[in-house]
């Protein structure tokens, strides 16, 4: 099976730590490496690097090449501007049809956390499992929900279909984003719902017959680009053309058009979440409310409920009397928020573009 991992975010929910110039799924935001680090090692070991693949634009590519050197260059592909995932994902299925257009490939994301690898990979091989043997055309992964979390997607089960090893797998039913907290409680108390990782598993050729058929436009441009790929005519086509591509979630362009019938849903208990900001990263890493995380040289006394980040090694950051508050000091920028704010942030780092502070977004 090819992996895809994608890695072209700005990530500006979790500023100071994550810029525009270098996003989060480039930063050591838990332990010593950057989550597309962490997002590698957890497949490299069962898939090989020669089976995976990058996606990320191409003001990252240099970074991306020094974290990542046992990925092979030709593996790294390249987005030349920022067109939302509707076309990325199309981009890379071009090129991994190449490989194998009905061989399985699995869609990942740079910035999640995961604390049980092994369950996740046990997904990955039961998702490739499904596919390769025809049961399915896709596999959607969730996370067994550990409560009524309003701040992610949700999967609805269907029926149970079956299993692979010890794995259950079920029937899919629907994709629902954020939905109410009321919701949220109702569907975590009925079980009949998972947390929407946002990975999957399919093949090349079932996701460019979706762009086919209800992204034609896309999937003329898409085309376009294909057909000079590994000629000297690749770089300008692509410069050209993927510009001029609607930016579209692939969610919308793609997903939401899926066959129920010809889709599945596995999940289990992998510890994963999605650090979308500095609070939810808190609460993946300690969801315990009267805990604190930290790193770097921090000292604190009477504090609880709070991420304190110091990425200065001969600075001290102090905390005293705290509660529910994000500290996070890098070497030019220091925020300090509550955790009932976080959602300001983005807004005030993206009101910098455009003025004489735009170097610090």
């Amino acid at each position: 099976m090819q992996i895809v991992i994608f890695a072209g975010g700005a990530g500006r929910r979790l500023w100071p730590i994550s810029r525009e110039s270098s996003p989060k799924q480039f930063e050591p935001i838990v332990g010593d490496e950057s989550t597309l680090q962490l997002a590698v090692d957890r497949v490299a070991p069962a898939y090989g690097f020669d089976s995976i693949f990058i996606a990320t634009n191409e003001r990252y590519l240099p970074i991306v090449r020094q974290q990542l050197p046992r990925v092979p260059a030709d593996n790294v592909l390249v987005e030349p501007t920022r067109r939302d995932l509707g076309p990325a994902v199309g981009l890379a299925m071009a090129h991994l049809a190449r490989h194998g257009e009905h061989e399985p490939v699995a869609i990942l994301w740079s910035d999640n956390y995961i604390e049980n690898v092994p369950a996740f990979v046990a997904l990955l091989r039961a998702a490739e499992a499904l596919i390769a043997d025809g049961t399915a055309d896709i596999l959607f992964i969730g996370e067994t929900p550990r409560f009524a979390n309003e701040n992610l997607g949700w999967i609805g089960l269907g029926e149970f279909a079956g299993r692979v090893g010890d794995l259950p797998y079920y029937g899919f039913e629907s994709l629902t984003y954020r939905p109410p907290l009321e919701r949220c409680r109702e569907m975590f108390a009925a079980g009949s719902h998972v947390w929407n990782t946002g990975f999957f598993v399919t093949t090349p050729a079932y996701i460019r017959g979706l762009y086919e058929r209800f992204s034609p436009e896309m999937w003329r441009q898409l085309g376009e680009i294909e057909a000079t790929i590994g000629t000297p005519d690749y770089e300008v086509t692509l410069q050209r053309v993927y510009p001029a591509m609607q930016a579209i979630h692939f969610d919308d362009a793609v997903l939401t058009h899926v066959d129920r019938e010809r889709a599945l849903v596995l999940h289990s208990e992998m510890g994963w979440s999605d650090p979308g900001t500095l609070y939810a990263l808190k609460e993946a890493l300690n969801p315990d409310p009267a805990a604190n995380v930290t790193k770097g040289l921090v000292i604190d006394t009477a504090s609880k409920d709070c991420l304190i980040y110091n990425y200065e090694p001969r600075k001290l950051v102090v905390a005293v009397g705290l509660e529910g508050m994000i500290v996070v000091n890098t070497d030019d920028a220091i925020l300090v928020v509550h955790r009932d704010n976080i959602p300001l942030v983005k807004d005030m780092i993206n009101g910098l573009q455009g003025t004489e502070l735009e170097a610090f977004s």
